[in-house]
């Protein structure tokens, strides 16, 4: 599936705007955080949103074509990157240069504000002990691309089908 990088760069700019205050919002919580948007957004609409393709590492979620947009993002100086202390570790926090102008459907930030409000206030060590029990990631061996299809095998703890009830 080809990336869609308009749309990739729109949420992690999105993200990056609605979380500025959050200290903990190092790579690996972002990271986390896009996850969770394109499989929520998998679940209930049956298509990716983003179409990135994640891999299962030791380190946590790793979006194939991250490194890629945030270089891109800070040499067009729309981003810098800041390496910051977060108690006993190092963090990579990425900041807006600009305030971002984006287009989201209704449904679309629907799915990315359920997911920041529900992920933003843990810090990489809370998100990931979270994220490695979603099924997709437990299916997932490391290395290998997380498998949106198994979104599908969620319990209520991690389903996102609990936004479309809610509102009904």
């Amino acid at each position: 599936m080809q990336l869609n990088r308009e749309k990739y760069i729109d949420v992690i700019m999105y993200i990056l705007a609605r979380c500025c205050n959050k200290p903990n919002l190092g790579k690996t919580v972002l990271c986390s955080i896009l996850y969770f948007i394109d499989s929520n957004y998998y679940e209930l609409y049956g298509k990716q949103l983003t179409k990135e393709t994640y891999v299962k590492s030791k380190r946590g979620i790793k979006p194939t074509h991250f490194k890629e947009v945030t270089e891109d993002l800070i040499s067009s100086k729309k981003l810098f990157l800041r390496k910051e202390p977060y108690y006993h570790r190092t963090i990579h926090r990425y900041y807006l240069t600009i305030i971002p102008s984006i287009k989201f459907s209704r449904e679309e930030l629907e799915i990315i504000d359920f997911s920041i409000n529900a992920l933003c206030n843990n810090n990489a060590s809370t998100i990931m002990k979270y994220a490695i029990k979603d099924p997709p990631l437990m299916i997932a061996d490391f290395g290998e691309n997380i498998d949106y299809r198994y979104v599908f095998c969620r319990n209520h703890k991690y389903s996102a089908r609990k936004i479309k009830i809610s509102n009904k």
